[in-house]
């Protein structure tokens, strides 16, 4: 005597059920041809001059050692560079420090792990020289707003309006980017984050000026401060030993040890909108 065995079948509902589960499922998930670069953030600092990263090379080199997309735009040449003093290997100001400004720039973002500097090679120290060139401020935002439309960061970091310095260069690049962020140029975020130079930090440049009057923000606007790990601030201080044609020797062991007790492990920015706080820039 045999004995059929029936196989039942999965109600067509389930079936159903299934498969929208799965779709859902994909839904949420992002898809397996995402690059990595795509689920990742994007940092952008707006320069002035090669070596103009300084102040927050730590937070840099953080960002890309976490694996986020970090870029580097540089508004001038640095042709006419001064540096920290005469010294026997000195360059002259003009096309040959230019070239060799440009390879520091590119030395430095290498230590720094970060992308390659994107050299817009404007004249340096000219920004502001209206008389010569009425159009030149308006093709530095044009190139600036070109790059930050290719590149839609999520966040940027330029000078504040004392320019660190007061350097007109910088007071202009960070005006150019508070400009574009005013006006919604496509891919200019409203997470900006101005960078400055303590007051130790200005006396260590210019020990015979010493600090000029009125440079430093007040406290009250300084309320961003982000972490870093000591290899970050290793990277930070052979990124800035990239830039011969400006730090001296002397400088360099003069400042570096200023600069780690001044950071003390976390580098402080003024957000672009008052009242802003917090240990990270895309949060």
């Amino acid at each position: 005597m045999q004995t059929s065995v029936r196989v039942a079948r999965a109600p067509r509902m389930t079936w159903r059920a299934t498969r929208l589960a799965a779709g859902a499922a994909l839904m949420l998930s992002p898809p397996a041809s995402m690059s990595a670069q795509q689920m990742t953030r994007t940092l952008v600092a707006v320069l002035a001059h090669p070596d103009d990263e300084t102040p927050v090379g730590p937070v840099l080199a953080r960002y890309a050692r976490e694996g986020m997309q970090v870029y580097l735009i540089i508004a001038t040449n640095g042709g006419q560079g001064a540096g920290s003093g005469p010294r026997p290997d000195s360059i002259p100001r003009g096309e040959e420090l230019a070239r060799m400004r440009a390879e520091e720039a590119r030395c430095a973002a290498e230590a720094l792990g970060v992308h390659p500097p994107i050299l817009l090679d404007f004249p340096d120290a000219k920004l502001g020289d209206y008389a010569a060139d009425r159009m030149l401020l308006y093709r530095v935002s044009a190139r600036i707003a070109e790059e930050l439309q290719r590149l839609r960061p999520d966040a940027l970091i330029t000078w504040g309006p004392e320019g660190g310095v007061g350097h007109p260069d910088h007071r202009l690049v960070g005006d150019i980017v508070a400009q574009l962020v005013r006006a919604g140029a496509p891919g200019a975020p409203e997470r900006v984050f101005y960078m400055y130079i303590p007051p130790e930090g200005l006396r260590a440049i210019n020990p015979q000026r010493g600090e000029p009057p009125l440079m430093i923000p007040q406290t009250k606007y300084l309320t961003v401060h982000v972490p870093f790990a000591p290899a970050d601030l290793e990277a930070a201080q052979r990124a800035m030993g990239c830039h011969r044609s400006q730090f001296t020797p002397e400088v360099l062991q003069r400042m570096l040890p200023l600069q780690a007790r001044s950071w003390n492990g976390s580098v402080t920015l003024a957000p672009w909108i008052p009242g802003v706080g917090g240990t990270d820039l895309f949060r």
